[in-house]
């Protein structure tokens, strides 16, 4: 499967963050057509106890490369990935990879 992983940097307002991301940016996630899996983690820290260089991170898995570009080219995508810069205060990185099993 292809895979675009979403890593958030540390937001300047965690209580912000969470509320706009949970009532406003997943559902508009939501929306969007092709995607067979959405999966999202906050991070607690470390093994070591330290603070993760990463607040939060979403993974949405296609069938294919082509579904994942035209999911994310749609009306909807596009509306997702805009939306981004209302409330990720602390950075986005987007990273996109295929799965791999044993």
């Amino acid at each position: 499967m292809q895979k675009l992983t979403v890593l958030y940097g540390h937001p300047t307002d965690a209580d912000a963050f969470e509320k706009y991301y949970k009532e406003k940016h997943l559902p508009l996630a939501a929306t969007m057509e092709g995607v067979a899996k959405l999966e999202t983690t906050k991070f607690l820290g470390t093994p070591d106890g330290q603070k993760a260089d990463y607040y939060r991170m979403a993974e949405l898995y296609f069938d294919n490369l082509e579904q994942m570009q035209e999911t994310m080219s749609s009306t909807e995508g596009q509306a997702t990935v805009n939306d981004l810069s209302n409330f990720a205060t602390g950075g986005v990185n987007v990273i996109v990879g295929i799965t791999e099993t044993d």
